[in-house]
């Protein structure tokens, strides 16, 4: 009866139409397709930190294949005071991370992707301001992380589908 149960069910899955994102037909899938992107450059020390985030999950081109595509990406950031004592000083701070991105056909000039990612992190606010500091940069630097990770999946699922 299990064999009958695990076979029935390996083919309600194999109809289910789900495929996997970084392998395609040719064993190559979002790879080649992320490798044909081009990053431009983003301000600011944040926009560094995505810049770069960007190009080690997508920069996979080699040095001679021309770009087809382009991502603009513009950063929206905020740090907000939490947690007020008495005194009006801050105990906890919040630092939000949105970034409004753009996927266009360099050949067309069509925009393929309009979208937008963000995250969000907590930072305690302590008697050490080199302790904050260090926080709050820590901060910016997981979130860089996880909005270059949102854009990437979002640029991959477009260019799929495109292909």
């Amino acid at each position: 009866m299990r064999f009958v149960f695990a076979l029935l069910a390996a083919c309600a899955l194999s109809a289910c139409g789900l495929q996997p994102i970084y392998a395609g037909a040719s064993g190559k899938g979002a790879l080649a397709d992320l490798s044909a992107v081009d990053i431009a450059p983003i301000e600011g020390r944040t926009g560094w930190l995505v810049t770069t985030a960007l190009e080690d999950r997508v920069s996979i081109r080699e040095s001679d294949a021309a770009p087809r595509y382009r991502l603009d990406v513009q950063l929206d950031e905020s740090l907000e005071s939490l947690g007020l004592l008495s005194d009006e000083s801050a105990t906890r701070e919040r630092r939000v991370l949105r970034a409004r991105y753009q996927l266009v056909d360099l050949s067309s000039g069509a925009i393929v992707l309009d979208a937008t990612a963000g995250s969000d992190a907590g930072i305690d606010v302590v008697s050490s301001d080199y302790a904050t500091i260090a926080a709050e940069r820590a901060a910016a630097e997981r979130l860089a992380e996880v909005v270059a990770d949102q854009i990437v999946t979002r640029v991959s699922l477009a260019l799929r589908r495109r292909n």
